[in-house]
C-alpha cells in the first residue's frame, strides 16, 4: 500500500494484491471507496425552503430545470450534467437491448434474485447501508418489487431518453442513494475509516455489473443465448444507466470485460458476508424467490413450495459457487448438478420456440405485455402501492 498516497478502508482485504494484479484499475478501485456522488450529494445537502430536494428534482425531471427559476446552483449543476447526453450514446442500441432482454423476462427476473443480489451479498461493507436503514432483512419482497418497477421503465423502448420514465426513475434512485449517504453519516453509526463512504463508486460499479454481466452469465447458464450484437447493446444500455445514476468515467463500465474485472475486484477485496447478509439471503429466498418460483411449478401449494425451495437453493449454488453459498448459509442440494448441466438442453428448447414463433416483433411486443402483467400482479400480491422508496407511505 506504500504505492498509494491515500489510506485504504481497514475492513477491505487484499489491497496490495488488488494493485499488483490489476494495476491502475486496482488503485482506482481502492481510492474509489472514498468517492461518492458529488453532484447528487450536493443537492440533498442544499436548502429548498418549504420544498425538498426530492420534490424539486421530480419537478425538474418533468418540466426541465429552467421551469424552476429559484433552483439552487447544486440542482442546476446536476441537471446540466443530466441534460448533456454523452457523445457515445446511441438510443437505438438502448432500444435493441431492451427488446433482447424483455424476450427473456421470466429467466431474467429469476437470476436477478438468485444470482445478482446474492453475489452482492458477499461483502458485509456493501450491505451495511441497507442494513442501517432497516430495510435489508425486513422488506425483501417489497424491495424486489421496487427494483422491478425501476427495471420495468429502464428496460423499455425509449425508457432512457431524457423524457423517458426509465431516465426519471434512475435519477430518483440516484437521489435516494444520496439521501441514504447523508442519513447514515448523520446517524453517527458509520465507521468511515473501516468502510470508506456509504455507497461508494466501486460498489455502484458492482451494482451495474449485477444487472449486466452477472445477470447475463446466469441467464446463459439457464439456456439463454444472446447474439454478439445483442450483448454489445446490453452493455451499452448499462453503461448509460451507470452514467445517469452517478458513475464516474473512471469506473463506469463500458464493455463486458469491464464488468468482469469489477466482479473480480469486488470478490478479491471483500471481507466476506456478515450475519446481516446471511439473514438477508434467507429472507429474500423464503419471502420472495421461493413463492415466485413456486408460481411457475405444477402441483398443490405444499408440493410446489417444497420443490421450489430445493430448486432455488440449487440455482443459488450454481450461480454463486459453493464457497460463497457456504459463507451465505445456503443449504446444499444434489440437484445443483442437474441445474449446472441443463444449459444446453434449455438452449435447444429456446431455439425450437424461436422457430415455432419466428415473428420476433410480435414475440417482443407480447413479452412487454407479459412483463407488465407480472409486475402488476406482484404489486398486488406483496401489497406495494408505491413505485420507489421515495414515494413509500412512511
Amino acid at each position: 500500500m506504500e504505492c498509494m498516497n491515500r489510506r485504504i478502508p481497514s475492513a477491505l482485504v487484499n489491497a496490495d494484491l488488488a494493485v499488483r494484479r490489476y494495476g491502475d484499475l486496482g488503485t482506482r478501485w481502492l481510492h474509489g471507496m472514498w468517492e461518492a456522488d458529488p453532484l447528487a450529494d450536493a443537492v440533498v445537502a442544499d436548502e429548498f425552503g418549504a420544498s425538498s430536494a426530492t420534490v424539486e428534482v421530480r419537478k425538474a425531471l418533468v418540466d426541465g430545470i429552467d421551469a424552476l427559476p429559484d433552483a439552487p446552483e447544486s440542482l442546476r449543476a446536476l441537471f446540466a450534467f443530466l441534460d448533456d447526453e454523452p457523445e457515445w450514446l446511441d438510443h437505438s442500441r438502448l432500444d435493441n437491448a431492451a427488446d433482447a432482454l424483455i424476450r427473456h423476462t421470466p429467466v431474467m427476473g429469476m437470476v436477478l434474485g438468485a444470482a445478482s443480489l446474492l453475489r452482492g451479498a458477499a461483502s458485509e461493507i456493501a450491505g451495511k447501508p441497507l442494513a442501517l436503514t432497516g430495510r435489508y432483512v425486513s422488506q425483501p419482497a417489497v424491495r424486489s418489487v421496487e427494483v422491478g418497477e425501476w427495471l420495468r421503465h429502464v428496460i423499455a423502448r425509449g425508457g432512457m431518453r431524457r423524457e423517458g420514465a426509465g431516465f426519471a426513475f434512475t435519477v430518483r434512485v440516484r437521489l435516494i442513494h444520496a439521501h441514504v449517504r447523508r442519513g447514515i453519516v448523520a446517524s453517527g453509526l458509520w465507521d468511515e475509516d473501516a468502510w470508506g463512504v456509504p455507497i461508494p463508486q466501486p460498489y455502484m460499479a458492482f451494482t451495474i455489473a449485477e444487472f449486466g454481466h452477472i445477470c447475463v452469465e446466469a441467464m446463459q447458464t439457464l439456456g439463454v443465448r444472446f447474439t454478439d450484437t445483442e450483448l454489445d447493446d446490453i452493455y451499452h444500455l448499462w453503461r448509460y444507466v451507470g452514467h445517469v445514476i452517478g458513475m464516474s468515467d473512471e469506473l463506469n463500465l463500458c464493455k463486458e470485460a469491464d464488468h468482469v474485472l469489477v466482479e473480480e475486484l469486488y470478490r478479491l477485496t471483500s471481507p466476506g458476508p456478515s450475519q446481516d447478509d446471511r439473514d438477508f439471503v434467507a429472507a429474500l429466498t423464503d419471502d420472495y424467490l421461493v413463492p415466485e418460483l413456486a408460481n411457475l411449478l405444477p402441483g398443490n401449494n405444499r408440493v410446489r413450495t417444497s420443490l421450489a425451495l430445493t430448486l432455488m437453493h440449487s440455482l443459488q449454488r450454481v450461480f454463486v459457487g459453493d464457497a460463497e453459498a457456504d459463507a451465505l448459509g445456503i443449504p446444499d442440494s444434489p440437484l445443483k448438478h442437474v441445474v449446472r448441466r441443463a444449459g444446453p438442453a434449455l438452449a435447444l428448447v429456446n431455439r425450437i420456440q424461436e422457430r415455432r414463433y419466428p415473428d420476433k416483433a410480435r414475440t417482443t411486443a407480447r413479452a412487454y405485455k407479459v412483463r407488465d402483467a407480472a409486475m402488476d400482479r406482484m404489486r398486488v400480491d406483496y401489497g406495494v402501492a408505491h413505485d420507489l422508496v421515495d414515494a413509500a407511505p412512511h
